[in-house]
């Protein structure tokens, strides 16, 4: 592929997920640009054996642009990386078509892991900025990622996950066009749950308030209740103890 011709295609990918580019020269402003030309050459040369070669190209590339790939990583069409600063790749990620990532985000493996250590992005994927994606976990088409989550298990495809660690907060089967997604507005789990403690809060403050003025009523009907016994005391006439002395009766008390 010619270069203009590569400048032309990397140009349409931008502009439908990039309003700020404006022309095809500005693709060259882009790091994801440079990174992802020297990853494809590196590539080549690590499925080649050559991996020295291969990690010297990828480290040039990520003093360069700030954006670190590895060479063994597998990335589809379509790929694009806004900003691109501080984004980390690693050797066994496996990345769909038209995946978006965002700057500071991580792909990642959790450092217990050999083999396929790192995370699995099918098509359609975006990863908002500072995001880590970690392990030997599968990401689902077409699946959203709030800035700043941490995903250490796998995600079914057509779902929105934030928080950390992440979870889906949302999931529907429907695709997500590429023109739609949006990186700030996302459900926030942390303020829901919120809201739901506040509500039994609210429910056991006023069950506590109902029982407060039942015990207050019951101690007001027992002071009530030894009132009366008090009175009726009163009003009853006093016991005398007798004792009888031939014809007569003496009290003990006159």
């Amino acid at each position: 592929m010619s270069f203009l011709k590569e400048l032309e295609e990397t140009f349409e990918v931008y502009r439908a997920r990039d309003p700020a580019i404006r022309t095809k020269w500005d693709v060259l402003l882009y790091p994801c640009f440079h990174a992802m030309r020297s990853y494809r050459k590196a590539h080549e040369l690590w499925v080649n054996g050559h991996h020295f070669r291969a990690r010297w190209i990828s480290q040039q590339a990520a003093r360069r642009t700030g954006i670190e790939i590895h060479p063994g990583a597998v990335i589809g069409k379509g790929f694009f990386i806004d900003h691109g600063t501080g984004v980390v790749i690693g050797e066994t990620c496996e990345i769909g078509d038209n995946v978006t990532l965002y700057q500071g985000v991580t792909l990642g493996g959790t450092g217990k892991e050999t083999g396929k250590r790192h995370p699995t992005l099918e098509d359609g994927v975006m990863v908002s900025a500072g995001a880590k994606v970690l392990g030997s976990i599968r990401i689902g088409k077409n699946t959203k990622i709030g800035a700043g989550s941490v995903v250490l298990k796998s995600v079914p495809e057509g779902c929105t996950v934030v928080g950390v660690p992440g979870r889906v907060v949302r999931m529907k089967d429907q695709v997500v066009p590429r023109e739609k997604l949006d990186q700030s507005h996302l459900p926030d789990p942390i303020l829901q749950d919120l809201r739901v403690l506040q509500r039994a809060n609210g429910e056991l403050v006023e069950q506590m308030l109902a029982l407060k003025e039942e015990v207050r009523e019951l101690r007001a009907g027992q002071e009530h209740t030894e009132s009366i016994e008090k009175l009726r005391k009163c009003l009853e006439p006093e016991e005398r103890d007798y004792e009888e002395v031939g014809d007569c009766v003496f009290a003990d008390f006159i």
